[in-house]
């Protein structure tokens, strides 16, 4: 498989591999790596995860992986495993790629308009006059 942007690097995958669950019976599993790629792509991308790119196989099983594993833990050790294999190097997220919810925007009705102890008076923030 070509190398796309954002997707597991040789080392990233060697040090996950190892992590993942292993089921060695009943109908051999899709490629794990393949199908990392695209949770990834998906949680990158905030689209619904139907329109998961076929190159990363069926969007059911990425979306069924992804559920198993969070109820089982695995991304914890993943995410663990990757920055130690970094050294503990700061890895940053692009927040152009977090999507907040529609209704995250809205706030109900009748709350407060500040958080307690917030105050507009310029002298809370320690602002002073012009001279």
């Amino acid at each position: 498989m070509h190398q796309r942007r954002y997707e597991l690097s040789d080392f990233e995958w060697s040090i996950i591999e190892p992590i993942l669950p292993n089921k060695p019976r009943g109908v051999p599993r899709a490629d794990d790596r393949r199908v990392l790629n695209g949770i990834y792509w998906r949680l990158r991308t905030g689209s619904p995860w139907a329109d998961i790119p076929e190159r990363y196989g069926p969007a059911t099983t990425c979306y069924n992986r992804f559920v198993r594993w969070r109820k089982l833990g695995v991304w914890d050790r993943i995410f663990q495993a990757v920055s130690k294999g970094y050294d503990g190097d700061l890895q940053m997220i692009d927040s152009s790629s977090i999507r907040v919810h529609q209704h995250a925007a809205n706030v109900k009705k009748g709350t407060r308009k500040l958080p307690l102890g917030t105050s507009l008076d310029p002298d809370a923030w320690g602002a002073r006059e012009a001279d």
